[in-house]
């Protein structure tokens, strides 16, 4: 993990010329130390010399709907405080999620204090105790958690224990507040608190069901379900039942993705490796299989929503979790690095780049190397269109890889205007101010969709993970009193539900399996493989370049 995390942040965007899969030697990364080794991320398109406080100043949140089971609503910056646990504001309608306008804190007078272990300010909750925290989490008779609390606390509570030591001990507040173990416990009693309880669960299993691969989180949750379906009513035992299908199916298709990760990765070769078997005379290329670029852009939008679709919010915070001060256990963060999914999406985008550089670089005549160049174009530019950034960001990556942009002669001949304008809206200048505008208008154009199309919103990953880590880094997880800092998972949560609404997209256009299995599964050439088949294509204008030429012609092909 720590491995990957270098690579990830990695974070200077390179000029024409220089690979932007690799990082340049006279740049550090972000937060880490100054290595001269180059190395294959995702994040040197980034740029890093922002600040915190710049990145804060520049970002705006912007408004979303959390289309979970149990909708999740933010509309004020923190919690607010119950006067009593009677009186604990709940969730507004679903459309009002990410609404300044439903709170306004001049409602309420200033004060301070705090109130079972929780510190508020004028009436919002600002931290806690970890135990006082669980506590607010538990249901009881009349209480039940607004659902922004549930999920940021859920989200950010890995940070301090297993999700397996908390529902532990959220089963045993259970049982404890409500006496389930008790045969002769108040019926009336269980009629009130089981369905709050079984909601509880519910979004739990909804929204964090990776939590439950865990053996002791399943025990865990069929106990207390368990107990909640032995009651009388029998509408308990089959919401029971289904919270469980539904889990189970999740996990299944979860197990069946990785699977076919796995043997797509267990299967891909190089396409050098190929290229020695087949003469080049009868290997396919990109538009030999999908002439359109339209089409192509829509199958990408098949596989990034179908690779962000299995991201869980969780792993946005493992991916950067660290030993909590407070905790004894020096081992017990060795297993919650949980990031499987996320690390596949960005070794997607990865691919991506490499599978354009690879389908320029391949062509012997220039005019079928500038066609393809042309073609990438309008498929970046059809990418844009739809709002899917991220293969938009891929795709420009790999024609400014350093094999590519060194084709001077193929580059004359290719109608650059339309790239200049896409290269414009990625630029990282001003902390990527132009895309942040372009995605901010995606977003809003989501919200008023008229059509499922107009609802995608795919995000440049990299700089959405760059963010979160900087949140992260930015601010402590606890205060000096050792209360956790409740206000910075806030926003953290407020950052990951709207990647969750983006993520829950159907994609609307048809699935063509054969354009799929080629993106998909196709041989790429590695850097190496790039840089000859460059210079074979337009050969070496120096003395480091003809070195080079010759050191790879032997290594490669074996010739000299």
């Amino acid at each position: 993990m720590a491995k990957f995390l270098a690579e990830l942040l990695g974070c200077t965007l390179p000029n024409k010329g220089a690979s932007p899969m690799f990082e340049s030697k006279s740049h550090s990364r972000v937060g880490l130390k100054s290595s001269t080794k180059q190395m294959t991320t995702i994040f040197s398109t980034l740029a890093s010399d922002k600040s915190l406080s710049d990145c804060k100043k520049e970002q705006q949140w912007r408004p979303s709907v959390y289309s979970s089971l149990a909708p999740v609503c933010f509309a004020n910056p923190l919690i607010e405080k119950p006067v009593s646990k009677e009186s604990m504001p709940q969730t507004p309608p679903f459309s009002a999620m990410f609404d300044s306008s439903g709170y306004n804190r001049n409602l309420y007078q200033s004060a301070e204090d705090s109130c079972g272990g929780l510190y508020y300010h004028d009436n919002n909750l600002l931290s806690g105790s970890l135990e006082a925290l669980i506590q607010h989490l538990v249901p009881n008779v009349d209480y039940y958690p607004d659902r922004t609390y549930i999920f940021t606390f859920l989200l950010s509570s890995r940070l301090f224990m297993h999700p397996y030591e908390l529902m532990a001990k959220v089963c045993h507040l259970c049982v404890e507040h409500q006496r389930l173990s008790e045969p002769d416990g108040d019926k009336n009693q269980m009629r009130k608190i089981a369905p709050k309880i079984l909601q509880l669960l519910t979004e739990w299993t909804e929204t964090f069901p990776y939590d439950f691969r865990d053996e002791r989180m399943m025990r865990n949750l069929k106990d207390l379900a368990h107990r909640i379906a032995s009651g009388e009513e029998q509408t308990y035992r089959k919401n029971v039942q289904q919270m469980m299908q539904c889990l189970i199916r999740k996990l299944a298709a979860l197990s069946q993705y990785e699977e076919v990760l796995a043997k797509i990765s267990s299967t891909s070769t190089d396409r050098l490796t190929v290229l020695k078997t087949k003469p080049q005379s009868i290997q396919r290329d990109i538009i030999t299989v999908c002439s359109d670029p339209y089409t192509l852009a829509q199958q990408l939008t098949h596989i990034e929503l179908e690779r962000l679709n299995y991201i869980g919010p969780e792993e946005f915070v493992q991916a950067f979790v660290q030993k909590d001060p407070l905790d004894n256990d020096k081992s017990c963060y060795s297993d919650r690095k949980k990031t499987r999914n996320l690390e596949a999406y960005v070794e997607w985008f990865n691919r991506l780049s490499y599978l354009v550089a690879t389908e320029i670089c391949m062509p012997v005549k220039k005019k079928h190397r500038a066609r393809m160049i042309e073609y990438f174009i309008d498929v970046a530019r059809e990418c844009f269109n739809i709002g899917n950034f991220n293969s938009l960001m891929a795709i420009i990556s790999g024609m400014n890889m350093s094999p590519v942009s060194r084709l001077k002669k193929t580059w004359a001949k290719v109608k650059t205007a339309k790239f200049d304008i896409l290269e414009h809206q990625m630029d990282p200048s001003s902390n990527f101010y132009n895309y942040r505008t372009a995605l901010r208008g995606a977003a809003q154009r989501s919200l008023t969709a008229h059509s499922s199309r107009e609802k995608i919103v795919i995000p440049f990953f990299s700089l959405l993970i760059k963010d979160i880590y900087f949140l992260n880094e930015g601010c402590a997880n606890r205060l000096p009193n050792g209360h956790v800092n409740f206000e910075k998972f806030w926003e953290l949560a407020k950052q990951v539900s709207e990647f969750m609404t983006w993520k829950q997209v159907e994609c609307p256009f048809e699935r063509d399996r054969k354009i799929l299995q080629y993106l998909l599964t196709v041989p790429v050439f590695s850097e190496d493989a790039l840089y000859l088949a460059s210079y074979e294509s337009e050969g070496p204008e120096n003395h480091i370049e003809k070195d080079r030429w010759k050191s790879l012609r032997s290594s490669l092909l074996g010739r000299v």
